[in-house]
Formats: C-alpha cells, sequence, structure tokens
C-alpha cells in the first residue's frame, strides 16, 4: 500500500484537501495511508526551538540540523520498506508527472516541509533528500507543495480514480497539455460547444482532441512543445 509520511511543524495542516473527494474516499478504503510528523517533538531545547541564525548572517531562520535528522530518522527506521526522502523547497528541481508516476507505483513517499529560510543543507546532503518544487514561486512553508505532490501521486494508485481512462488523457502526457472539455448546455452565453464534438464521429472527435493539444501545448509550454517533438523524432 502506497503510504506517505510528513514531516512538518504543522500537522494540523493535514489531510486538508487530501481527506475530501476521490483522494479523501481511498484514504477511507485502505488504499493509502497518511502519517503525520510533528518535527517540534524531536527538538531537546528548552522552549522546544527548531531554528537558529543562520551561519554568516542575514535575515530569517534556518531548520536546525539535529531536530530535522531526528525527525526524518525516526520516519525511515519505523517504515518496512524504503521510501524516497523528498524536501519541499522552491529550489527544487520542478515536480513532473513521470516523476509522480514513479513514486505512485512505489511503496511511498517521506516528505519534509521547509519552513522559514529553509533547511540545513548538511541535512538535505547526509539524508540524500531529493529536493522538488511545485513551481516559480515561494511558498510560506512545504506544506501545500507536499499536499500537491501526495495527491498527484494517490491518484494515479488503482482504484482511487473511478474511470482509469481519466489519468491516460489529461496534461502531460505524452508530453502535451490537455485539450479543452465542453458539456451541457449546448449554447452557453454565445459560446457553442464545437460542432465535431456532437458529430459522433469518433475519429474525428480524436483528431481534434490531438489538435487541440498540440496547439495548446505550443501556445503555453513551449519547452514541452520541443520534448514532445525530440521525443517522436527519438520514436521513430
Amino acid at each position: 500500500m502506497f503510504a506517505a509520511s510528513v514531516l512538518t511543524l504543522f500537522p494540523d495542516a493535514f489531510p486538508g484537501p487530501l481527506g475530501v473527494s476521490l483522494i479523501g474516499t481511498a484514504q477511507k478504503k485502505g488504499l493509502w495511508a497518511l502519517e503525520t510528523v510533528d518535527i517540534r517533538k524531536f527538538s531537546r531545547h528548552k522552549h522546544a526551538s527548531v531554528d537558529d541564525t543562520p551561519a554568516g548572517g542575514g535575515a530569517g531562520m534556518v531548520l536546525r540540523p539535529d531536530v530535522a535528522a531526528a525527525a526524518i530518522d525516526a520516519v525511515t527506521a519505523s517504515s518496512e520498506e524504503e521510501r524516497p526522502l523528498i524536501y519541499m523547497t522552491p529550489r527544487g528541481r520542478p515536480l513532473t508527472q513521470s516523476r509522480v508516476r514513479e513514486w505512485a507505483a512505489g511503496p511511498g513517499v517521506v516528505v519534509f516541509c521547509g519552513r522559514f529560510e529553509g533547511l540545513d543543507e548538511r541535512v538535505i546532503k547526509t539524508r540524500k533528500l531529493e529536493e522538488v518544487s511545485v513551481g516559480d514561486a515561494v511558498l510560506a512553508g512545504g506544506e501545500a507543495a507536499a499536499i500537491c505532490l501526495i495527491e498527484a501521486c494517490v491518484r494515479l494508485i488503482p482504484g482511487v480514480l473511478g474511470d482509469p481512462a481519466s489519468a491516460e488523457e489529461e496534461s502531460f502526457e505524452g508530453d502535451l497539455l490537455e485539450y479543452p472539455h465542453y458539456t451541457r448546455p449546448r449554447e452557453w452565453e454565445g459560446e457553442e460547444i464545437p460542432e465535431v464534438l456532437l458529430s459522433g464521429d469518433h475519429g474525428a472527435i480524436a483528431r481534434w482532441r490531438r489538435e487541440m493539444a498540440e496547439k495548446t501545448t505550443q501556445e503555453r509550454r513551449p519547452d514541452l512543445w520541443e520534448r514532445h517533438i525530440r521525443r517522436q523524432g527519438e520514436d521513430r
């Protein structure tokens, strides 16, 4: 079973969105498990402090290595299987669907939520944390980012989505963004559903969706489009 362990200073932030809709239902059914670990409980300081001033000076505070490492070690020691250790940080590599797919197929993930100016670099190095970012923006902490990562993994677990095909025809599959969707009413505020989608011609519908996916990707994500073209060439 996929198990997600989250190390955080704010365990009350969970499950949050992970506890509702299909993801929450899947947890109740036992398709995946969520554990939250309060980093502060591993502090040995009088006031349970978890941070200190940055070496070399500067603004903000840094998460202490002794506290962070103790929390990580406690989780890994209690795990039955080895899981990837992930640190949510703006300087990490972008979260990708291909990486999510790999994690979803495994035993789960251990996610460390950053706070303040970040985590002492020695912990990242010695515990071999994989640094991951959910976008080119800075959040107050890693909790929201962790929820994004876990949800992306869980929805790929067999039995979570009502229709398995939903995971096959969506953004990033084949390095393309998803085509636009429509539903009733046929006309709304002067805008109509494209006629091809009402034709009943499944071949024409498939071609239209492919064209729209390609067009959208070219316009919004030229980096994905270049990768798509490159992979097509390699496949030939």
